[in-house]
């Protein structure tokens, strides 16, 4: 009687892997005819975007350097987060980074800096 309770899970884990239907396994490297039709509808690639940019606080200054190494231009934003509650937080207007263009986007805050980023929009 013990041998069948040792063994019991791995006998119900085998139940389950035989009676599941094929789709609802991991696919194992191989493609089945549903997932060539799914990859079909997608690109296999999607085109490469964005600045790389650099962010540079210097006190209460903020510089970035965007450069846009693809040809699809690149609308790129500097937000910055100041540090004091009562000063006040900037957002820069979009600047037009082109094909191999660099730009460069500039903001401040009164004291010091808590955090600055930059967001990218096609």
């Amino acid at each position: 009687m013990r041998l069948s309770h040792r063994f019991a899970p791995a006998f119900l884990s085998l139940a389950l892997v035989t009676v599941l239907p094929y789709d609802a396994m991991p696919p194992h490297g191989k493609h089945t005819a549903s997932h060539a039709r799914e990859d079909a509808g997608k690109s296999a690639d999607p085109a490469p975007f964005g600045s790389e940019c650099r962010v540079l606080v210097t006190g209460a200054h903020v510089v970035a350097y965007c450069h846009n190494p693809y040809p699809d231009t690149d609308h790129v934003s500097l937000h910055i987060e100041c540090a004091q509650w009562w000063d006040i937080d900037t957002d820069t207007a979009p600047a037009e980074a082109g094909p191999a263009m660099t730009v460069r986007l500039t903001g401040r805050c009164w004291e010091a800096v808590r955090s600055a980023w930059v967001t990218h929009r096609r």
